[in-house]
């Protein structure tokens, strides 16, 4: 049979096994999943063969579908490379960019840089994915990512956003009315803290640095959660110790609900950087994006 699938259809194809999730493939092609479904359907009866196992729960490559996805894939990744460098004779650039970030990231992002990168460039459209996980981004299509300076990959060219950060325990001043403030990080095995529940389900150490003497703490406490706005918020209530990013806390410390403690054992570590694969074509979309943010870097450094 001479049948060859339309681009859309491959696209749509790829996009299913990038995700293995037709609802999370039809949510990025802005198409519904029953049309997503009967994409590939068609595709696989025009084609005469299976290339998706379905259950309820799951969604994998069938051996017919890895061997077509391992000869697409860099078709795609090419073509993607040609438009864009067919777009970069364009005056300004256009199209989607697609960025891997924190919770926390993202908030900074929307404070300045999102809103600025748009009005400079309404031909472009932001894809922010926040994710507590640090993910893969190019086998699961990002152009960058956004994390701390300590987390990122070292074959990936990072470029820094904002300044440094710092992580403090904090907690509110009625905690401390029955209770001795702690001295030295040992010290938080005797009280109440509020843990911080990692991606992979383990809770966090709290790390703490003084005089290049590093202590991590695995804390005591009753109460676990997974994200620092929520830690905060428990800290507010009075229900023990936290230990959040600064920036996280800042209001809560303006406005007399938390105070910190164990000052002198949380020292600046190196902040957010942006970051991407070395040995890819760099879009113009996503120079454009690095230029908006170092110049709000700039401004806000002063």
């Amino acid at each position: 049979m001479n049948y060859t699938p339309g681009l859309n259809d491959l696209k749509a194809f790829a996009c299913i096994a990038s995700w293995q999730s037709f609802r999370k493939a039809a949510d990025e092609l802005g198409l519904a999943p029953s049309t997503l479904s009967h994409v590939i359907r068609t595709l696989e009866e025009n084609m005469g063969v299976r290339l998706f196992h379905r259950t309820t729960r799951s969604v994998a490559l069938t051996e017919a579908g890895e061997k077509l996805l391992s000869r697409l894939a860099p078709v795609l990744r090419d073509l993607d490379l040609a438009l864009e460098e067919v777009n970069r004779f364009r005056d300004r650039p256009s199209g989607m960019l697609r960025i891997n970030t924190s919770d926390i990231a993202v908030g900074m992002l929307l404070d300045t840089v999102v809103p600025d990168f748009l009005a400079q460039y309404p031909e472009m459209s932001l894809d922010l994915v926040t994710d507590g996980r640090l993910v893969d981004i190019v086998a699961e299509g990002f152009d960058a990512g956004i994390r701390l300076g300590e987390a990122i990959p070292q074959d990936m060219i990072a470029v820094r956003f904002g300044g440094e950060t710092r992580f403090v325990a904090v907690a509110a001043p009625s905690y401390f009315n029955n209770r001795p403030m702690p001295q030295n990080p040992d010290d938080l095995k005797s009280h109440h803290c509020i843990r911080y529940r990692l991606p992979s389900g383990k809770p966090y150490q709290w790390e703490f640095a003084r005089h290049g003497q590093e202590v991590h703490v695995d804390v005591p406490g009753s109460l676990t959660l997974d994200h620092p706005v929520l830690m905060v918020k428990a800290a507010m209530g009075g229900l023990g110790i936290a230990y959040v990013p600064q920036n996280v806390a800042t209001d809560a410390l303006r406005d007399g609900h938390l105070i910190t403690v164990l000052d002198d054992w949380c020292p600046p570590v190196p902040g957010l950087y942006l970051y991407y694969p070395g040995h890819r074509h760099v879009p113009s979309g996503l120079r454009a994006f690095i230029d908006v943010m170092k110049a709000n870097t700039r401004l806000k450094n002063g």
